[in-house]
């Protein structure tokens, strides 16, 4: 026996078959309520996890990590401005855009977008667009042809497609004999994206800068620079660090200000169901309390002649303890297994459901996405399994302190 006799105890008391098989069975009542906590537990953060992260892969898929605009006025010299910005090693690309409100006609549906003019050529550095291309083609975009490319949504609203003439209107109007009337130029629809997100798909429509800078009157000039870096999660550092540099002058913005909602709502609900589901481990680990606690009875025979022999409380409340933490150990173990298996073949689970059951669970029309993206993150996990374990520890308290207050005579009294 290598081990302190504490521990060589309670390894019996829980390999052994009771006398009463109830306690053994709630033994394992309560291994397998604490692994299926902990999986639940590991299962719905993934997923959380896995639709933070599509959600930030696609709105960076048309979006920059950072933006430079001109504080009241376009930038005078953007070709300029641009390679000063592309000096800094942080900054990986940099493009030029022009960018403002319209609203596009066809026949007798209409529908408000937001107008952005880009060089097709510098795109390709601060976003995915070019990959997103559905129909068409985003090089296509040439100046002073007046083609336009919209999202797969805004496509389907209006009734268009590639080949159509569309007819886009802006704001800021021109004055005739009749009126104000606003400003509007027809374009051909040269393209057809999906960025996988309705604010995108229904609401932007690309166009080349040079046509978007005569409709709005920027003689040239671009509204900002959309720029990527090489950390995104210092996209707003960075781009204050190059307004200092630069001069001042420019209005900063960056991925996180611009969609906070999106991500604050993602952790706050991440925390809300970390708190939740954490009750329900807590829940699982009581049963480790009545475990114990009918050992304890069943066991008061042991514990006396243990008493008789010399051992301390202390260690009466060592063998009791290690049981419980052994229960929650091989509970927490198992849910660790499981939830990782589960988390890495979620997709296949509900595509299995969908097609046993013949339901759409996760229809593309309702959701932004069609399936069940996961990410397992260490950090998260270990979080987990040490709030599980804790938990199981402090259930085993009670019972073991209980074990250790019993009078060895009382118990012995009727052998």
């Amino acid at each position: 026996m290598r081990q302190p006799y504490e521990y060589f105890i309670a390894l019996r008391y829980l390999r052994a078959r009771s006398r009463n098989g109830f306690i053994s069975f709630i033994s394992l009542v309560s291994m397998v309520g604490i692994g299926l906590a902990v999986a639940v537990l590991i299962v719905v953060l993934s997923v959380m996890n896995g639709f933070e992260y599509e959600l930030q892969q696609r709105i960076l898929g048309v979006v920059s990590h950072a933006t430079l605009d001109g504080y009241e006025a376009p930038l005078d010299d953007w070709r300029e401005l641009r390679e000063r910005v592309l000096d800094y090693p942080q900054v990986t690309g940099a493009a030029p855009y022009v960018e403002g409100q319209g609203m596009v006609v066809f026949g007798d549906a209409l529908a408000g977008v937001t107008v952005r003019g880009v060089e097709p050529a510098l795109e390709a550095g601060v976003s995915r667009i070019t990959a997103m291309m559905r129909e068409g083609g985003f090089d296509m975009l040439e100046n002073g042809r007046y083609r336009m490319v919209i999202g797969t949504s805004l496509a389907v609203e209006l009734g268009v497609g590639i080949g159509d003439s569309v007819v886009l209107m802006i704001a800021q109007g021109r004055v005739t004999p009749a009126g104000l009337l606003p400003r509007m130029r027809s374009f051909e629809v040269s393209g057809i994206f999906e960025a996988g997100m309705y604010e995108y798909d229904r609401g932007l429509a690309y166009v080349h800068m040079e046509d978007a800078s005569r409709l709005f009157r920027t003689d040239g000039r671009a509204t900002g620079l959309r720029l990527t870096v090489d950390d995104l999660m210092l996209a707003g550092r960075v781009a204050r660090m190059l307004a200092v540099d630069l001069g001042g002058g420019f209005y900063i913005g960056d991925w996180t200000r611009q969609h906070s909602n999106f991500f604050r709502s993602i952790q706050l609900t991440k925390g809300i169901m970390f708190v939740i589901l954490s009750m329900v481990i807590a829940v699982a680990v009581f049963n480790i309390v009545s475990t114990l606690v009918m050992v304890v009875r069943d066991k008061r025979e042991d514990i006396a002649i243990l008493r008789s022999f010399g051992a301390t409380g202390r260690s009466i409340v060592t063998v009791f303890a290690t049981q419980g933490t052994l229960i929650g150990s091989i509970g927490i173990a198992f849910g660790l297994g499981l939830g990782l298996l589960v988390a890495s073949e979620l997709g296949s689970i509900v595509a299995f459901l969908e097609s046993v059951l013949s339901v759409d669970l996760l229809s593309a029309e309702v959701y932004f996405i069609s399936d069940l993206p996961t990410d397992v993150r260490a950090a998260e996990v270990a979080r987990i399994c040490a709030l599980a374990l804790v938990l199981a520890v402090a259930a085993t308290l009670y019972p073991a302190i209980s074990a250790s207050r019993q009078a060895p005579a009382e118990a012995l009294r009727h052998e």
